[in-house]
């Protein structure tokens, strides 16, 4: 229902309203409708969900896609708001991650320019998983040179009816993009994989550089 609508001739993005999950490092389309939409909000208020975007991220490695889940502390109860989701530390996950991203991108044309920017986020210790989603995702939006209207929710609704799109599960890693993508972009390991879609955004950012805009506003490179 949600692709259909997006992808509709007479939708328009430029008055929508939509509902984003807090993600780590994510995907393509994530940025897309962020670059999209009139205004984005961003829920503050929902219950974590294992297997998500919220704590998962994909890269293109010279084996193929990857995974990076970031591992939380579990607690005794089935539900945990978002906010209150702690990053655990029992493994060396931040090394890990740190060097399977410089792995995979430290031959693209722009990894050097931007590295400095990301490796203090696998050096410091965060406490809360949301907190780092945010800083993450503003450095993102930064880089990117991209300022869309975001607004946090300040309590949790179900149903949004027809005054917002919800998209905050429909954006998963086992579902299929909720809008088209953009044409495919230069990806170092393309000659061996063919283009590796819908990857974290530092793949797009890594490869594109300042040009990585091009790919995410409405009516471009398509």
């Amino acid at each position: 229902m949600v692709s259909s609508q997006v992808e509709s001739a007479d939708f328009c993005w430029e008055n929508a309203k939509v509902l984003l999950s807090s993600a780590y490092l994510a995907p393509v389309e994530y940025y897309r409708v962020m670059a999209c939409a009139g205004k984005v909000m961003l829920e503050a208020c929902d219950y974590y969900v294992k297997q998500t975007y919220r704590n998962r991220c994909r890269i293109a490695t010279a084996n193929g896609p990857m995974d990076l889940t970031v591992p939380v502390e579990k607690t005794g109860g089935d539900k945990q708001l978002m906010r209150d989701v702690k990053i655990a530390y029992h493994t060396q996950w931040q090394a890990q991650h740190w060097r399977a991203i410089a792995s995979a991108y430290n031959s693209t044309p722009f990894f050097e320019y931007y590295k400095d920017y990301f490796r203090p986020f696998y050096e410091k210790k965060w406490t809360y998983l949301w907190d780092f989603n945010e800083a993450l995702q503003a450095v993102v939006l930064e880089q990117l040179e991209l300022q869309p209207v975001v607004e946090r929710t300040d309590g949790y609704r179900a149903d949004w009816g027809m005054e917002v799109m919800d998209l905050r599960e429909a954006i998963h890693p086992k579902r299929p993009p909720v809008m088209r993508l953009s044409k495919p972009y230069y990806q170092v390991f393309a000659q061996k994989y063919g283009f590796q879609s819908n990857m974290s955004v530092i793949d797009l950012l890594f490869n594109m550089g300042n040009e990585a805009v091009l790919w995410l506003l409405p009516g471009q490179n398509r």
